[in-house]
């Protein structure tokens, strides 16, 4: 690893390997006279010693005897997660799992997850991995692996069972709203995520995938713009950014990515606990394919860089949103190395903003143009449990008091008996054919 992880700030959905489930002690013999100090610092002090009384009783009279370091490390980690979703305690096992992530390749299945209700739930699946081609999607819950439940296990132990060798095999447990649960046989592999793929769709319309931002993704984003380029001969007549299932990462590549097809001009601004702690992006002057149509696809499972990236392309009016609301988290994370093998903390140090000076956060980017890409009815809309940051335990709110919509029938989706492979992106070619879409509104100084 060459990059500095000194306060790495981080913007993603949930990384695999990060300890997102505190375990809770229990206790009803002890307790603490009412009347409260008039000095906090002392009412801190005496919950530590409270904390020192109930470890120390816990080693004494529990009925096996404990691993006190396991038993520490999910106190801090619970205490962390208490204060939102995306903070917690890393290990020294859980930093360089987190660090090996982070550079875009490591040995599992490919997913993104989070934990929810005592299970480990899907942010989103990465492309050309194992869970992608088995159909795993986003929301899913798995409940068991190899047999064994979840239920009781932290989410870094589910991760270490999910984790293993190449070429072995793994059973998992999927539930799936308005399914039976089913079992799902995996093979591991060494992901080798590719965070960007392009390809050339017809009409001359260049198609890039990000599927996350990772340390290589702005060096692979500029390998496929120079792809397209060469295709049609310098310049292709439309472009589409797909950010769907896209879980987030680095924010240093979400402002470089959006850099690219910006000319100048604000990406997004982070403020801290401080009024004085605000910290602007901005585009450098020039950006690649200026002028031509663009589209960015985002769906729910858009979360953190992703939205900032189709935040700050919307806001600019640089592109056109395609799809449906995306998850809604708007918080920025600092990862913090405590040195000498003792880990690390991940903890939410700021909100980040969009160049209209908009918090998305619990709310989510609206597409301009909502299309879904399944079907749905009013009855299978109805059990339909919403997946987005604001579902989840401890979210932040927005701090403006907003609340994001409720679900809806979107304005369109595919036509009944639709065969198709990817109705979005079909759609997306055909507005920028069409010339729906156009560029004349294109990077507004926002």
């Amino acid at each position: 690893m060459t990059e500095d992880w000194n306060m790495r700030s981080l913007l993603t959905g949930a990384a695999l390997g990060i300890v997102l489930g505190g375990a809770a002690v229990g206790f009803s013999a002890l307790a603490w006279p009412q009347e409260k100090p008039a000095d906090q610092r002392m009412v801190t002090y005496q919950q530590l010693e409270l904390f020192a009384e109930i470890l120390a009783r816990a080693r004494q009279d529990y009925v096996v005897e404990i691993d006190e370091k396991d038993a520490m490390e999910s106190a801090i980690n619970g205490m962390l997660t208490s204060l939102d979703p995306h903070s917690g305690y890393l290990n020294p096992d859980d930093f360089r799992s987190m660090q090996v992530q982070t550079s875009g390749e490591y040995g599992g299945l490919g997913i993104e997850v989070t934990m929810e209700d005592g299970f480990v739930k899907v942010i989103s699946p990465m492309d050309d991995t194992p869970a992608s081609r088995a159909g795993i999607q986003p929301g899913d819950l798995i409940t068991a692996i190899n047999g064994k439940p979840i239920i009781g296990q932290t989410l870094n132990d589910a991760v270490k069972e999910m984790r293993g060798d190449k070429g072995t095999d793994i059973l998992i447990t999927i539930l799936r709203t308005g399914e039976d649960p089913f079992d799902v046989t995996l093979t591991r592999e060494v992901i080798q995520q590719k965070s960007v793929t392009w390809k050339m769709e017809k009409n001359d319309i260049g198609y890039l995938r990000i599927s996350s931002f990772n340390e290589r993704t702005t060096l692979l984003l500029e390998e496929g713009i120079e792809g397209i380029a060469k295709a049609t001969g310098s310049r292709p007549k439309g472009l589409i950014v797909d950010l769907r299932n896209n879980g987030g990462g680095l924010l240093d590549q979400a402002v470089s990515v959006s850099d690219m097809f910006l000319s100048g001009g604000e990406v997004v601004s982070t403020q801290g606990r401080r009024a004085a702690d605000i910290e602007r992006y901005n585009a450098h002057t020039g950006e690649v394919f200026k002028g031509v149509p663009m589209i960015v696809l985002i769906n729910g499972g858009s979360a953190s860089a992703s939205e900032i990236v189709a935040g700050a392309l919307k806001d600019r009016g640089r592109a056109t949103i395609v799809g449906t609301t995306s998850f809604g988290k708007g918080s920025v994370q600092t990862v913090i190395p405590l040195g000498a093998d003792r880990g690390a903390i991940r903890l939410t140090t700021a909100r980040y903003y969009t160049p209209s000076g908009r918090s998305i956060q619990a709310l989510g980017i609206d597409p301009d143009i909502e299309i879904a890409q399944a079907r749905l009815t009013e009855d299978e809309l109805a059990k339909i449990k919403r997946w987005s940051e604001a579902d989840l335990p401890h979210a932040l709110a927005n701090e403006d008091g907003e609340t994001r919509h409720e679900l809806t029938l979107p304005d369109e989706q595919p036509p009944e008996g639709y065969e198709g492979e990817d109705f979005q992106l079909e759609r997306a070619v055909e507005l920028l054919k069409e010339g729906t879409v156009t560029a004349s509104a294109f990077n507004r100084a926002g």
